[in-house]
């Protein structure tokens, strides 16, 4: 079955060309028998989202998050203990994106491949389908505390499915089966090929405005590891050229592998972390 996903992820279909930022501001129900503008971010908040960059259109996005609240002034609010994430995204058609990114959290870089094989359609195919695949690679890993590390530990690597459905011009929801496998792993029990499925949603509170949500249930989770399933909630708001989008989540990593395998706030000890993504479309 794992086997079967992979090969399916791997074999992009490109599809139907996607509406720039700024046009799907004014046309968000359906054109030309297509569901546009199901999401307005590229993320949901920490969830890869159905959208896509356009064809030739180089997309920044700026992630960054503070160290938990619950510290309150003595790290003044999470604000000592900040992450940032710089992920350069490249339209090479409408269905087809290459993406680079550096994280803060455990210096990883990341090369990723985002491809659109299926679009929703009015009356003929009821969801949009995306698939993505990442490779990563930490480089904080240190050999003097791994006497035994190789540069193949240092590598990761996350494979998904998303699977979105415009409801109705203000709601839509997103489903994503995600594999995930770390060669090094933090909890010695915890498999290094690993399993969650994510759900997310955003509902429209106004013209440019939304409040978004997405959650990660991971199923092979080790018994004794002290990481939780990751909770996000934010809203989005449109300005022009980019979407900036604010939350709060339990998880600081902003990688999948990261998010999914090692979320450590609790949102009943008000251990949570503030964030944005902001992106920009050049």
């Amino acid at each position: 079955m794992k086997t079967f996903l992979l090969l399916i992820l791997w074999m992009p279909v490109l599809a139907v060309a996607q509406e720039n930022l700024l046009a799907e501001i004014n046309h968000d129900s359906v054109t030309d028998d297509y569901a546009i503008a199901a999401f307005k971010g590229l993320k949901i908040v920490n969830f890869e989202s159905t959208k896509l960059v356009a064809k030739k259109e180089l997309t920044l996005i700026v992630s960054h998050r503070f160290g938990s609240i619950e510290n309150g002034f003595d790290s003044f609010f999470g604000l000592d203990d900040a992450v940032t994430r710089l992920n350069f995204i490249y339209g090479i058609s409408d269905g087809l994106n290459i993406g680079v990114s550096r994280s803060s959290y455990q210096k990883i870089y990341e090369g990723s491949l985002k491809y659109r094989l299926i679009n929703q359609q009015e009356n003929r195919f009821p969801f949009t389908i995306v698939g993505y695949n990442s490779l990563m690679i930490n480089t904080a890993l240190d050999k003097d505390n791994l006497p035994k590390l190789k540069f193949k530990h240092r590598l990761a690597y996350a494979t998904q499915v998303l699977i979105s459905r415009k409801v109705n011009t203000n709601f839509s929801v997103e489903l994503a089966p995600t594999f995930f496998h770390d060669n090094y792993v933090v909890v010695n029990e915890q498999d290094n090929t690993q399993f969650a499925i994510g759900v997310g949603g955003r509902y429209k509170l106004g013209k440019r405005w939304s409040l978004n949500m997405d959650y990660g249930i991971h199923l092979n989770r080790a018994s004794n590891s002290p990481f939780k399933n990751p909770l996000s909630i934010g809203v989005d708001l449109e300005t022009g050229g980019h979407v900036f989008q604010m939350h709060f989540t339990n998880a600081q990593p902003m990688n999948t592998n990261g998010f999914l395998g090692q979320a450590s706030g609790n949102w009943e000890d008000g251990d949570i972390y503030f964030g944005f993504n902001l992106s920009r479309v050049f």
